[in-house]
């Protein structure tokens, strides 16, 4: 069973039980796969976390009940798994922008769609890959918990936010690293309400541990802009290639949404451990057509 008809039928259970409280276990089990792995690998072809979907298509049913079979809104909140209605109804006027009790006839509601498991990357940019074991690497970066999943629509405009309103961490990053040819990412603490995504850069070890002296550094700022020690053990990754070019972003972001669906290395399974992006912005020097982003992600044996 390939990973399409995999996730079709993990919906498939969702959808049949949608008025329960989904066991995320159960839905994996479904197709014959660890929890964590599937929440992965369908966070991949949708674009959403799987409590994401889960939750919009509850509220999505829970308006159309409310719209056309008038029940009342503490039957409703129940009915799809919230404590209280207080808390259905804080959710629904976050999802519909109106709260369930002044659903009615004419009122606008959004309507989230089942997934439907069939999709097109035949015109997308050529994917390549390797398998590669990386020794532990150890970086210095900085955070920001986003939202959403790391394959969704939403990651592109917080990744680009991120970079363009912290320009002096990475300047002074980059100058403390001494290594002008490569920016890294790391994508960790991956849950339903998002992730943290790190800035980083690979520092030598002296400069690490000499950092936040002021009597080495001459300023006493450095300790004030929430650099982290990222430590990320020994690992095998599924490391996915764009091509060479002078923009590969457009490449990077297709990749993004196309692994799951055209990587059918089935002897291994994502790993739970830290997801690391490696942008070549300035290989040897010759950046304006040899530039290419690395995707790293951590796999292991399927058992």
């Amino acid at each position: 069973m390939n990973w399409i008809a995999r996730i079709g039928c993990g919906v498939d259970y969702i959808e049949e039980h949608i008025e329960e409280k989904i066991d995320y276990e159960k839905v994996a089990q479904t197709v014959y796969s660890s929890t964590y792995h599937f929440q992965r690998v369908f966070s991949l072809f949708c674009g959403i976390t799987l409590g994401d979907y889960i939750r919009r298509r509850k509220l999505t049913l829970a308006g159309k009940d409310l719209l056309t079979k008038k029940q009342k809104v503490i039957d409703v909140a129940f009915k799809y798994g919230y404590e209280t209605p207080e808390s259905f109804s804080r959710a629904f006027f976050k999802f519909h922008g109106v709260m369930p009790s002044k659903v009615k006839r004419n009122t606008i509601l959004k309507s989230f769609p089942r997934y439907t498991a069939s999709v097109d990357f035949s015109k997308g940019a050529e994917m390549k890959y390797k398998i590669e074991e990386k020794p532990e690497i150890i970086l210095v970066g900085y955070k920001k918990r986003f939202v959403g999943s790391p394959y969704g629509e939403e990651r592109a405009k917080q990744e680009e936010e991120f970079f363009t309103t912290t320009r002096a961490k990475q300047w002074l990053l980059i100058g403390a690293s001494c290594d002008y040819s490569t920016d890294y990412i790391v994508i960790t603490n991956v849950d339903d309400n998002g992730y943290d995504f790190y800035i980083a850069y690979k520092l030598d070890e002296w400069t690490r541990n000499a950092m936040l002296k002021k009597e080495i550094t001459g300023v006493d700022f450095i300790g004030d802009m929430g650099f982290e020690t990222i430590v990320i053990p020994s690992k095998t990754y599924a490391v996915f290639e764009t091509e060479k070019k002078k923009r590969p972003i457009a490449d990077y972001t297709d990749i993004r949404r196309r692994i799951a669906l055209e990587w059918k290395e089935s002897s291994f399974v994502f790993s739970n451990s830290p997801e690391i992006v490696c942008m070549h912005w300035r290989p040897n020097g010759k950046w304006e057509n040899e530039r290419y982003i690395e995707i790293c992600l951590p796999i292991e044996c399927a058992k």
